[in-house]
């Protein structure tokens, strides 16, 4: 079908992926003139970012963004390539304002405004405002509240230390059932007892939401109770395979408390198998431009490193 996007992009991914880039150039020319889309304008741009041709990139970005305006991955792209590569602040500003305007339900627009002004703008009250605006917009988003919270914790000082932790009993009063903010209740408690106590009031609540269950496997391994942790990551791969996180933090797991090779290699294979495509730490670090060709157990290993020196505060802990 010459006006299927389907077929033009699996054909253009094709070459791609076997290194004939201008093959791949032209069939997504085509797929544009004979099949067009938001997301045949984001894979040309993705191509053109790819190859440092971040010009052409942001000019199929400004095409694809013109035709399909409620399509928000090419804001997305835009504003990244505006604020980490040309470093041209204003303009990926534009990019995420543009995009907000047109998509002002999509979170992850709302997440990257907040933290283009955090990051490169340095500027934390208009980082916090956007994220106020976004719950405001988009009442009841877990993603939300967390980048919140997450956000006041790397900026609280003395004077306000709390305020993290307001915002999170805030979050949980709105979303008290999200796995993702229970998870991040039992992280950011300061004692074991309290993290045991928040654990159980978690599994009382979701019982079966992986994010919680990773979450207690967690509190298991720095406790060094090794079989336990294991069984409680093993569920939390079966409730939810395509989180590659998770898989990370088993495998992160395995390396700190195990000398059995063949446990990691078990996680390898199934790993392989699931080929997980979401995780918060995994996309971020899966989309990076050197990652992106990378197969899913490369993936795997290099999140497990970053999780491994993110978690060492927590396995150092005295156990009591």
């Amino acid at each position: 079908n010459p006006n299927s996007e389907a077929v033009w992009l699996a054909a253009a991914k094709l070459e791609w992926e076997t290194g004939e880039l201008e093959r791949a150039r032209v069939l997504l020319s085509r797929a544009r003139d004979r099949a067009p889309s938001g997301r045949v304008f984001m894979k040309s741009a993705l191509l053109e970012r790819n190859c440092q041709n971040y010009k052409q990139a942001l000019q199929l970005i400004q095409e694809g963004t013109q035709l399909y305006p409620t399509y928000a991955k090419p804001y997305m792209m835009g504003g990244q390539i505006a604020s980490s590569i040309i470093k041209n602040l204003d303009q990926a500003r534009d990019y995420y304002e543009r995009g907000l305007k047109s998509c002002p339900d999509n979170s992850t627009l709302w997440i990257l405004a907040s933290q283009l002004e955090e990051e490169y703008g340095k500027n934390i009250p208009k980082a916090r405002s956007i994220l106020e605006l976004a719950r405001l917009k988009n009442p009841k988003q877990p993603i939300l509240w967390l980048q919140a919270v997450r956000l006041e914790r790397r900026h609280s000082s003395q004077n306000n230390e709390k305020k993290y932790e307001t915002l999170l009993a805030r979050a949980l009063q709105e979303c008290p059932t999200s796995g993702i903010l229970l998870k991040e209740s039992i992280l950011l408690a300061s004692t074991r007892i309290e993290k045991k106590s928040k654990s159980a009031h978690a599994i009382q609540t979701c019982p079966d939401d992986p994010h919680v269950i990773a979450a207690v496997a967690l509190l298991f391994a720095s406790e060094r109770k090794v079989q336990k942790a294991r069984k409680w990551y093993d569920r939390a791969i079966v409730l939810d395979p395509d989180n590659g996180d998770t898989w990370a933090m088993y495998y992160a797991f395995e390396i700190n408390n195990s000398q059995d090779k063949k446990q990691k290699e078990d996680i390898e294979t199934k790993c392989q198998q699931a080929e997980p495509k979401h995780g918060e730490l995994w996309c971020s670090i899966r989309k990076q431009v050197p990652n992106e060709r990378k197969s899913t157990l490369e993936v795997m290993k290099l999140v497990a490193e970053h999780i491994i020196q993110q978690l060492k505060p927590v396995l150092s802990e005295k156990v009591v």
